[in-house]
């Protein structure tokens, strides 16, 4: 019976063998909780997914079109449309097309610079600035791009087509004909300037 209890004793012994699987476990949060971390350059959101089909001679193929905006939350953004056999690849796809069509847009105290209005095929945007503590007043695709910017107050409005593809590159050639406030006003002194000399030649 002493040999049986001592068996039954040494028995518990092997209960730290279980250890190492703590261990394990702490190393995969560890490796978990490191990806995160890093942080990203750019962020990445999807507007809109569409099913699009093609007819072929065996009847419909079936592909999704996606459409994503990337921006630094500063003073870059870019929109990429692209098409894929699956969900994930026309998003990616669309990611790289974003990513090399990035514009760099001129922000003002948190606002842009001034009106712009812009017609790209049957959409129309209008955009305006707004006084600190306004907000984005934006509406569907217009707000999720000017989201990814470092634009804090604005006021906009989409006109004509509901198209979100052309509201989101009417967005885009809105943003880009934008001009920084440096050179449109030191461009007055410089025109005052030259009208003092004229004067002063008569």
């Amino acid at each position: 019976m002493a040999e049986t209890t001592e068996t039954k004793t040494v028995a518990p012994t092997s209960a730290p063998a279980q250890r190492p699987s703590r261990g394990g476990n702490q190393r995969r949060d560890d490796r978990r909780n490191q990806t995160p971390e890093e942080p990203k350059e750019f962020e990445e959101l999807v507007i809109n997914i569409d099913r699009v089909s093609r007819v072929v001679k065996g009847g419909r193929r079936f592909r999704f079109k996606a459409l994503v905006v990337v921006g630094d939350r500063k003073t870059k953004v870019g929109v990429g449309v692209a098409k894929g056999a699956d969900v994930q690849a026309a998003v990616a796809k669309a990611t790289d097309v974003a990513k090399k069509n990035l514009i760099t847009i001129p922000v003002t105290n948190e606002t842009v610079p001034h009106d712009s209005e812009v017609r790209f095929t049957g959409a129309q945007v209008l955009l305006k600035p707004a006084a600190p503590g306004t907000g984005i007043i934006a509406g569907g695709v217009v707000r999720t791009i000017i989201g990814v910017t470092g634009i804090r107050n604005l006021l906009s409005k989409s006109l004509g087509s509901t198209n979100k593809v052309n509201i989101a590159y009417a967005t885009i050639e809105a943003l880009k004909s934008m001009v920084p406030r440096d050179q449109w006003i030191n461009s007055t002194p410089r025109t005052a300037k030259k009208a003092v000399k004229s004067e002063e030649t008569k």
